[in-house]
């Protein structure tokens, strides 16, 4: 037993969590013109923050001067302080901070930086630390989520992968074991009594989906009779309640780590958990449906609004499918039936591709997560379009899926009692941080000054003339000795890099979800003499790249992006990968009006004006078009994510008088 377990006192409320704030309109509007002045405010929070260094700083000298065994029970001193007195006293802290930096610095000769514990102080302040790529946001977790858990409250740390949970938990975790406080790590693949063992520690290292739908779970568990109450008397008159049956302890205190990502991109997607649904789709009702799909004409009888990812059938297009349907089986009658077989087969056909939104793996469709770059093979798309896909790609159909629980992550984090975060890209959205999880978000300065060289984008009339500039400037690179890392928006983009870098004959990498399994090792390379590694998105989140001996008097990591992403925070995390810790590097973006991101976003006259305008003005029209098209993508996702949200608190007031909508 642990240190902190002797003097752990039992959780008064079996499972904590915040209720959902009811949020007139008039709020709504006051909360927007407030967001203004909140992000306003960043740096006035930012210098208050900063006054925790010299009060830790007052505590070096004392600790320096304890032993091991002194400092470990000075620890469980300022844990019984914490406990005792109301949220977080900045003195408590401060001397909780220099006895974890002090740790540290013995364990693993890793001492925080100042900026560290400003960002470490802003998360338990309840706030969102922007901090720089690279600037040790592992390091800095680990002493707010050691305060909070000292303080007596379980502690979620929260990624994007299983890969950066398992690492980040195995680095912190001598730091907690001197502590006293155990630490639980939660992935995919984990069984019930582990994830329950996983959540009982004091701090638990999990990723955003498999925490969400461990609640998911847990809230089907409890059903409508949830109350505290209710709970504690199960527990001492029934052999099996339903506490045991549950994962989690409750929603006390979480730290998000590339908060951006899991608190913005992947907002524009519900949580869903499904179960097999009566009545199959059939192989022969879905080939039928995408051989009628292949002869609809798009703008006559459909419209695809590729933005939402949404097929719309015409006036035209309905009795198309009503004639259709009366020389077909059973299975197509029924109006809404027919149609929706119509739509998803429309949708399979056109705006789901192999390589991109999916990968067939062993005779399955496996969908790719868009933010990551990760295969998820336990999901499926519900409504029979994957089952759809599956056909289309001649795989074996799988059971339908019906919806048994959902809710969005936006409701999900906001029932946290204390919710914190940290990301290297904040601003841009910090508003919406404010709007809807009440996060300010506080800009925190980088240890050293930025070195990193951030030349003119280049935007060509086409792949081709793309592909052949950036295979030049990649070889020019390679025969000199710098390390070069080639970010794509895909995995399809990721094997055609990889198609021109073997033509060329340079020697390269690929990290993409086809890949996953050899991450880790691709990623400690991708900082050698002359390596050339070609990464999806996933390369731009939470990964670490060393700079071999040399590497720096080159100039340090050169990344070159291929494609933009659908938001610029996106973009700037790749860039991040080089010029680390006041290292020097280099970053360029090669790209062409071909691109997927003017496709989705600009009319295809402007694009058209770009090239004929390119002999007279050059690049300049061609970067405004990808600029303009990027700003489009964000406000169309921004729009989405409101509307998700808005349908989500909707369906909410709606069931309230039958319980929790989940």
């Amino acid at each position: 037993m642990s240190d902190a377990a002797l003097i752990r006192p039992p959780l008064p409320i079996l499972y904590a969590e915040r209720e959902d704030a009811k949020r007139a309109p008039l709020d709504e509007f006051a909360s927007r013109v407030l967001a203004y002045a909140v992000v306003a405010g960043s740096g006035r929070r930012a210098r208050r923050l900063a006054d925790i260094v010299p009060k830790a700083d007052a505590f070096d000298g004392e600790m320096r001067a304890l032993s091991d065994e002194a400092l470990r029970l000075r620890a469980r001193h300022v844990s019984v302080s914490l406990r005792r007195r109301r949220g977080f006293p900045e003195d408590t802290v401060a001397e909780c901070f220099a006895i974890i930096r002090e740790l540290s610095a013995r364990l693993s000769g890793r001492r925080h930086y100042p900026v560290q514990m400003i960002g470490a102080y802003a998360m338990i302040r309840g706030y969102l630390a922007e901090m720089a790529t690279g600037e040790g946001k592992t390091l800095t977790a680990a002493l707010a989520a050691g305060t909070a858990a000292l303080a007596g409250m379980p502690v979620h740390v929260v990624t994007v992968n299983d890969y950066l949970a398992k690492r980040d938990a195995e680095l912190t975790q001598p730091i907690y074991d001197a502590l006293g406080l155990s630490v639980g790590v939660v992935v995919s693949g984990q069984s019930m009594q582990e994830r329950q063992a996983a959540y009982g520690a004091d701090i638990t290292y999990c990723t955003n989906k498999e925490l969400a739908f461990d609640y998911l779970r847990d809230r089907i568990v409890l059903g409508q009779r949830d109350g505290n109450l209710r709970l504690k008397l199960e527990g001492l008159q029934d052999e099996t309640p339903r506490s045991k049956k549950l994962r989690l302890r409750g929603l006390h205190f979480a730290i998000v780590d590339e908060a951006d990502s899991v608190l913005v991109d992947e907002a524009r997607t519900p949580l869903v958990i499904s179960g097999e649904a009566k009545g199959e789709i059939s192989a022969e009702a879905a080939l039928e449906a995408l051989e009628l799909a292949a002869t609809l004409e798009a703008g006559t009888d459909y419209l695809l609004l590729t933005e939402q990812k949404r097929v719309v059938l015409t006036d035209a297009g309905r009795e198309r499918v009503a004639e259709f349907a009366e020389a077909h089986g059973k299975e197509w009658r029924g109006v809404i039936v027919r149609e929706e077989f119509a739509r998803q087969a429309l949708s399979a056909l056109h705006l789901f591709h192999r390589a991109e939104e999916y990968l067939v793996r062993d005779g399955k469709v496996q969908i790719i997560d868009q933010h990551t770059g990760r295969l998820m093979p336990d999901r499926a798309w519900t409504d029979g379009l994957h089952q759809m896909i599956e056909v289309k790609e001649g795989c074996k159909p799988s059971a339908r899926r019906t919806t048994i629980a959902r809710m969005t992550y936006q409701r999900f984090f906001r029932r946290y009692a204390h919710l914190s975060g940290m990301t290297g890209t904040a601003r841009q959205v910090a508003r919406e941080f404010w709007n809807v999880y009440r996060l300010p978000v506080v800009a925190i300065p980088t240890h050293r000054p930025r070195r990193r060289k951030n030349l003119v984008d280049r935007v060509l009339p086409d792949e081709e003339a793309k592909w052949e500039l950036a295979v030049n400037r990649i070889a020019e690179l390679h025969a000199r000795g710098v390390p070069v890392l080639i970010g794509t928006g895909s995995v399809a983009c990721s094997m055609i890099a990889s198609e021109h870098l073997a033509n060329a004959g340079l020697p390269h990498l690929v990290l993409n979800a086809a890949q996953d399994s050899a991450e880790a090792a691709i990623v400690a390379q991708a900082g050698e003499l002359g390596r050339i590694t070609v990464a999806t998105s996933m390369a731009g989140r939470g990964t670490d790249i060393h700079l071999a001996e040399g590497v720096e008097e080159l100039g340090g990591l050169h990344v070159i992006m291929m494609e933009r992403h659908e938001a610029r925070r996106i973009d700037d995390q790749l860039a991040g990968r080089s010029g680390r810790q006041g290292q020097p590097g280099c970053f360029q973006a090669i790209l062409s009006l071909d691109d997927p991101l003017v496709e989705f976003a600009a009319s295809r006259a402007f694009k058209n004006l770009a090239r004929a305008t390119a002999p007279i003005l050059g690049e300049r029209p061609s970067r405004w078009l990808l600029r303009h098209a990027q700003r489009r993508a964000e406000r169309v996702h921004a729009g989405m994510r409101k509307d998700l949200l808005a349908s989500d608190e909707k369906q909410s007031r709606t069931l309230a008088f039958s319980g929790r909508p989940e």
